[in-house]
Parts: structure tokens; sequence; C-alpha cells
């Protein structure tokens, strides 16, 4: 493999998503080297397209996670619109949907429907619960996924506050992270069997999958963990501090990082004093340690401080906004944000792929789609014909935007 190959290189994927969790999960894909569809529903296609401003629907928030894919649009009210996406899962690695329980099976392209036409499919369904157990018929969104995995119970200021959600949709994000995990792992069976698989994840699991320390306290102890703030249910000081001029976050949970830390804060005394001397008892008089290293930390901004404890070996970092995440230079040098040209014209801010490879290319090398940009050019990869096409075009089966833009012009 050389520097410009990809990782998934000749992988064919049909993903007919919406909104975020399989659109991650093709994203990911596309990025390393897979040929990803993404079929949208006529008329009005995924409703991230409209999520922010948006024109023709082509918005930022459909660029983020729908960069290096084609895209097709498909009428599936229709019956040739059922057929053509059955065809193309036939011809196809891969099958990523998120819609709620019955309804691939209604366009006919159910586990149980393609598993004997396409035995190589992978099959990838990624939903609010699951697609087994007693809450595998409800609709679930990252919100209450959240809720009910315990996340919003130990995310927030402490007892008596109100339930807090994370800002970033965490169960959405990783459901479709942990799906292009399981998909490539059975992607390497089928290497080894020469079949495929049914995937099933979903963001109830995503949820749960963040609460490691918690569920580990409450099967060891029975005792319910509650919101903390910043600080970690285990292990201290490991929280924000407020400085002079803003806010600080110290790691220095373990012996030997706590004994740098009072080091360089100049307070060598608190490694001495009983209450804070093991990290045990940290954790006992954890107010009382808190009330200590804000007032010293309140003494210096946070940039004086960051210098210090850097000089020190203390992990360390300022609280940032995301104009100041963006602006890093740590930032820029790791390529995780980045602009690219929409099919409109517009300039996107996208995400950049967030694992590097010594021997494989996770290039953008193209924009999000408009609905239907790419159907013509789709179609004929899998072998319809022109006449095929132009009377699934003229019968409303599939969109073409190019022609749809020749029309307007």
């Amino acid at each position: 493999m050389t520097e410009n190959q990809k990782l998934l290189d000749g992988i064919k994927i049909i993903e007919l998503s919406h909104i975020m969790a399989a659109p991650t999960c093709g994203q990911l894909l596309a990025d390393m080297g897979a040929e990803v569809v993404k079929v949208e529903r006529l008329p009005k296609g995924d409703d991230t397209r409209r999520f922010g401003r948006s024109e023709d629907g082509d918005s930022a928030a459909f660029a983020m996670m729908n960069r290096n894919k084609s895209g097709l649009g498909l009428n599936l009210k229709t019956e040739k619109g059922k057929s053509t996406l059955r065809t193309l899962i036939d011809k196809s690695d891969v099958f990523i949907e998120n819609y709620r329980m019955g309804a691939m099976e209604h366009y006919g392209v159910g586990w149980e429907n393609v598993r004997e036409s396409n035995p190589r499919l992978i099959y990838c369904s990624i939903s609010g619960f699951g697609r087994t157990g007693p809450y595998s018929d409800r609709g679930g969104f990252d919100l209450i996924t959240q809720a009910m995995s315990g996340i919003m119970s130990i995310t927030g200021e402490g007892p008596g506050r109100p339930p807090v959600k994370v800002g970033a949709p965490i169960t959405d994000i990783t459901a479709g992270i942990l799906a292009a995990l399981g998909i490539c792992g059975a992607i390497i069976q089928r290497h080894r069997t020469g079949k495929g698989q049914y995937v099933d994840t979903s963001l109830y699991e995503a949820g749960i999958f963040h609460t490691f320390w918690q569920t580990a306290i409450f099967g060891d102890t029975g005792e319910v963990s509650q919101a903390m703030g910043s600080a970690h249910p285990l292990a201290a000081p490991y929280q924000a501090f407020k400085t002079s001029d803003s806010w600080l976050v110290v790691g220095a949970a373990n012996q030997s990082t706590w004994l740098k830390f009072v080091e360089a804060i100049g307070s060598n005394e608190l490694a001495n004093d009983d209450r804070f001397s093991e990290p045990a008892s940290r954790m006992e008089n954890l107010d009382t340690l808190v009330e200590i290293l804000n007032t010293l930390l309140s003494k210096r901004t946070t940039s004086e401080w960051m210098e210090l404890l850097d000089s020190h070996g203390v992990p360390a970092g300022p609280v940032y906004d995301i104009e100041e995440m963006v602006n890093d230079p740590h930032t820029k040098a790791r390529n995780m944000v980045t602009n690219i040209s929409s099919a409109t014209g517009k300039n996107f801010s996208v995400m950049g792929h967030p694992v590097k490879y010594s021997s494989a290319s996770t290039a953008i090398t193209q924009s999000a789609p408009l609905i239907g940009q790419d159907s013509r050019e789709i179609l004929t990869r899998f072998n319809f014909t022109s006449d095929e096409i132009d009377s699934l075009v003229s019968e409303g089966v599939i969109s073409d935007k190019r022609i749809n833009v020749e029309a307007a012009e």
C-alpha cells in the first residue's frame, strides 16, 4: 500500500440515512476510501440539509457529515424506487441505515429480504435502542438516549441541580463510530468466511459505553454516581479551576503528577498535608482541596499557569470555546478542521479524519452532494443502461440534479 492508497478501496457502501449517526458512520468509511453512496428519500432528502442557513439544500450541517460521498435521490414511494434500492444493495458490500424498526422491510430491503440475494452483504442498522429488547420499536434521539443511558445524571454541577445534556450529541456520534468499527470487523471476518452478517448498534448502547467509571463504581459498591461538575469520580485533582482571567483544567490525579503539580504552584506543603497526601484522602477531602486550589490558581492568568505546569510536566489545558479550538495551531497541524467548497460554491468548515495513518490517505476529495447530484453516474456504475436511467428520471423515480440545474438555467 502506498501513501496515496485508501484503506477501504474497492468497498461499495449504500447509505440510506438521515441526521447524524449513520451519516457519521458513512463519513468515516468514505474517508478511509470506501465508495459511499448517500441515498436520500425524495423530495426533501436528509433533514440536516435544512439545519441552520441553507440554500438549495446546501448547509454547513449537511456538509459536515457527508463529504467524500456521492449523492442519489430516490423516490421510495414508488415500486421502481424500491426495486432500484434493492438492486444497489444486491451489488454492494455494505448497507447502512438508521431508520425506525420496520422501515427497511416496508421498502423491501430488510435483512431477511436481502441476505440470500447477497450473502456477502454486511448490513448495518443504527437505531435509538437496537433491534432487540423491549425498547427496540422506539424511536431515539441523542437527548433521549443521553437521559436513559445515565449520562445526564452524571453531567452538570452537582446534586440538586437540573440534569444537563452533554453539549455535543455524543450518543449519535459515538453510535456512528461504533457502527464503523463493527463494519470494519465484519469486513475482516468476511475475508475469512466469505459471508456477510448483520451489524446492530444503537445510541442507547453508545451512551452506556461512556459510563465506564460510574458503572464500575455501582457494580463494585452499589453507590450511584452523581454529577460532579468537571471533577473525576475516582481521582483528584482532575477538573477545572478558575484563574485570574479564565478557566484552566488540571489532570494531576496520580501520585507522581500530584507531587509535580504542588511543586509547580509553589505549594509543596499540600503534599505533606494528611488530607491530601494520598489519592484516597484527596477524594475524601475534595471540596476542601478544590477551595484551596481555586484560591491559589486565581492569582495568575491561565497562560502563566500553563507555562509553569508545562515546564513541570503536569497535564493541563485552557478551557476553549469553539473559535479558540478551531484557531489553535495544534488543531491546524493535525488537520482537524478544514474548509471545502460546496456544490453551490459556498465554503464550509468540516472535520478532518481523526485517525492518521502512515501508509494510507484519508484526504477530503469531494464536498457533500446536492440531492441527486450524482444519480446518473451512480446508476451507471451499478450497470444501469442509459435508457433505464432516462426512464427513471422521467418517471420521477430518481432525481438528476444536473438536469434540474440545466432546466433552471
